[in-house]
């Protein structure tokens, strides 16, 4: 096979780097792989541990020139270590990751152009599981990982012939064909940037593949912090995710949505405008996300005065007063918020995929729920959005 890049963020995740770099050296069919750490944060000393061991595993790592006092996040650290990478193939790996025996060159037996192989991961049984992974369970923590055990299961798997749809980190990929995309949207700072790449790249045209015979063990998260039982890291998460989950309800119109196997799902993207009558400043909050803009009733510009910090576009853009009236096109859905109730907002949320259904009928107005909703036009932008 090809050599390759390992290109692996680092936030503060030194007890998972000392596990996972050793197994890329052990496992990997080639054991001259170029292996790239962006240490996006060090609280750790995970700086210092690779200036003592950098050579002794033949690692390259980068650090961000603002360290302790701002972040890259992980979309833009994973672009750093593409950019630099002399391979024509990289391997986006997450820090809290154990590469199984020969899951590079499993991957790399399916790569073709405008692919990207996504290796399986075996993960212990903490999150559910709707079949797009294994759950095996061979330690909670990297200082207790069972390697043995772990290695004698990958033998019985690599002559697997299964091989799915799914996409999820660890994924292969041509560096080149990659970056014509623009790489990770930065406003997705530390979460929902993977779900917003895969959305792109299938738009792109890209083919995903998943080999159930190449493995890696996957500590679920951990090294991001999605762990409860790791209250610091866990409580900067949920933030980071409730932000990155609002911005990616802004730019796609829905919730990330994908099949069973992790393969994304693709709502049209429609320019959608909310007309909400009596609207109070907390269902402003929560309806904001879901169109292109809003007319309501409620105090927006004390919306914005808080919410604009968390997010990168101009919600002065967004928010606007319900006697400023709006132009007729896209799709307009009016209500009175005295009158909405819990299925309204679902169907709100699920507006994109009742929209596409109603594209054979055109133009006009119906009502669904205590929603008036009025299609103008039925334009889709989501093809707009792949290239950054």
């Amino acid at each position: 096979m090809d050599k390759i890049t390992f290109c692996i963020p680092s936030k503060s995740n030194l007890r998972y780097l000392k596990t996972c770099i050793p197994s890329i050296r052990n496992n990997a069919y080639r054991n001259d792989h170029e292996i790239i750490i962006f240490v996006d944060s060090d609280e750790d000393g995970t700086v210092e541990w690779l200036e003592e061991n950098a050579e002794l595993y033949g690692v390259k790592y980068y650090i961000n020139p603002d360290l302790g006092n701002s972040l890259y996040g992980i979309g833009r650290a994973y672009d750093y270590c593409i950019d630099i990478a002399e391979t024509d193939i990289v391997m986006v790996f997450h820090a809290d990751m154990i590469l199984g025996k020969h899951a590079d060159k499993k991957a790399y037996d399916l790569l073709e152009t405008k692919t990207a192989v996504c290796s399986t991961r075996v993960e212990p049984p903490l999150h559910p599981n709707n079949g797009e992974k294994i759950i095996r369970e061979y330690g909670m923590w990297p200082e207790e990982f069972q390697s043995d055990a772990f290695d004698r299961f990958v033998e019985t798997q690599l002559e697997e012939p299964k091989c799915s749809e799914g996409i999820f980190a660890p994924w292969m990929v041509y560096k080149d064909e990659f970056l014509s995309l623009g790489g990770h949207d930065p406003i997705l700072k530390s979460c929902r940037e993977d779900s917003d790449v895969f959305n792109r790249m299938m738009l792109a045209g890209f083919t995903f593949k998943q080999p159930w015979n190449s493995l890696v063990y996957h500590f679920t998260g951990r090294g991001a912090g999605s762990f409860s039982g790791d209250k610091e890291r866990h409580e900067s998460w949920q933030q980071e995710m409730t932000n990155s989950t609002r911005e990616f309800i802004r730019k796609w119109g829905h919730m990330v949505k994908h099949d069973e196997y992790m393969k994304p799902i693709i709502p049209p993207k429609y320019d959608i405008t909310i007309y909400a009558y009596n609207c109070t400043d907390t269902l402003l909050k929560e309806l904001e996300p879901w169109c292109s803009s809003i007319y309501s009733d409620a105090d927006y510009h004390s919306y914005i005065e808080e919410e604009q910090p968390n997010t990168d576009y101009d919600l002065s853009a967004r928010c606007f007063d319900i006697m400023e009236g709006d132009e007729p096109s896209g799709i307009h859905i009016a209500f009175d918020a005295n009158m909405i109730n819990f299925t309204d907002l679902s169907y709100i949320h699920e507006m994109s995929s009742i929209i596409e259904m109603q594209e054979e009928v055109g133009p006009g107005t119906f009502k669904l729920g205590n929603l008036k909703i009025t299609i103008h036009d039925l334009a889709r932008y989501e093809m707009d959005l792949i290239h950054i």
